[in-house]
């Protein structure tokens, strides 16, 4: 059995891999991904491909895979593969689905609570001397906010557990989960429709799949519909939020901060798009990484290969 990793994973996990199909059958290389071409000679004999979110497993790729029998996501969003075309050629699709959800759920609080303190900023100011101390005192509580979550799936139910724990009031959109699902009570979220948690929010965190209906879903309409100085947060996927249009609403206050951690493009390029943006935090597609999640993830996704492969 030869198993290729073609992104970053924990050296434990690997290890494990190794252990149990040989290591010289285990080609672990995290710049496999910027390397079409000895990527796709490297898979065309493994019969388990390992991929974050950059590998895009179509097309050609898919196509070199000429006897792979799993696809392991170290991760749990699946738009850079298609699933379809895999299970037509008979590979199992495996997401390491939860593994990572109480860092995004940190991560997501944690820039709430930020972002309304909106005080975080000054270092530069204060280390050169200057006191915005009258400037920075508008910063508002956490305790009392509202926390509009769209998507209330494992994430989304995590995070709300957190904001409910600094005393944060919690509500969701999710058309996917029934209303007598057991979370709903047992977190105590109101079920609302998107029009009323867009326009009660302080706080709106986003948790669903980049999809046709979900594509552009917080244009520059809805967003004008937000509560205003209320916080966005995109850890789902880009392309679900017109970055133009938050960037827009940030410079005339509308917005009061956003948290982006997803682009369409990444690494996301150069560009002006976010010039001049305030109480902005822009982080490179890492919310759900957190030393802690790449080994439960790792190992997550190198125990279900293991068992697909030798069960």
């Amino acid at each position: 059995m030869k198993i290729v990793i073609s992104e970053f994973m924990d050296d434990a996990a690997v290890d494990h891999l190794r252990v149990a199909f040989g290591a010289e059958n285990v080609r672990y290389d995290a710049k496999l991904v910027d390397q079409p071409a000895a990527l796709a000679q490297a898979v065309a004999d493994c019969d388990a491909f390992i991929v974050r979110n950059r590998t895009q497993v179509r097309g050609d790729l898919l196509a070199a895979c000429a006897k792979a029998r799993v696809i392991g996501r170290l991760g749990v969003g699946l738009d850079n593969i298609d699933v379809p075309a895999c299970e037509a050629r008979g590979m199992k699709v495996i997401p390491a689905t939860g593994a990572n959800a109480l860092a995004v759920a940190e991560y997501v609080v944690g820039t709430a609570m930020m972002l309304r303190r909106a005080s975080y900023q000054s270092t530069s100011d204060v280390a050169s001397g200057k006191w915005p101390r009258n400037a920075l005192s508008n910063g508002r509580e956490t305790m009392g906010a509202m926390l509009g979550l769209i998507g209330f799936g494992s994430i989304g139910q995590l995070t709300a557990k957190l904001a409910r724990a600094v005393g944060m009031s919690v509500i969701a959109y999710d058309p996917a989960l029934p209303a007598d699902h057991p979370a709903w009570s047992e977190l105590a979220v109101a079920r609302v429709s998107i029009d009323d948690l867009i326009t009660l929010s302080d706080v709106v965190s986003l948790h669903v799949p980049l999809v046709d209906s979900t594509k552009n879903m917080f244009d520059a309409g809805r967003i004008s519909k937000m509560k205003a100085g209320a916080i966005l947060i995109n850890t789902a996927r880009g392309g679900i939020v017109d970055d133009a249009a938050a960037a827009a609403a940030l410079r005339s206050g509308a917005l009061g901060g956003a948290a982006i951690d997803v682009f369409t493009n990444e690494p996301l390029p150069a560009s002006t798009v976010f010039d001049g943006c305030p109480n902005l935090v822009l982080t490179p597609h890492i919310a759900g990484v957190t030393a802690e999640a790449n080994v439960r993830v790792s190992s997550m996704i190198a125990a279900a290969v293991i068992a697909e492969l030798k069960g």
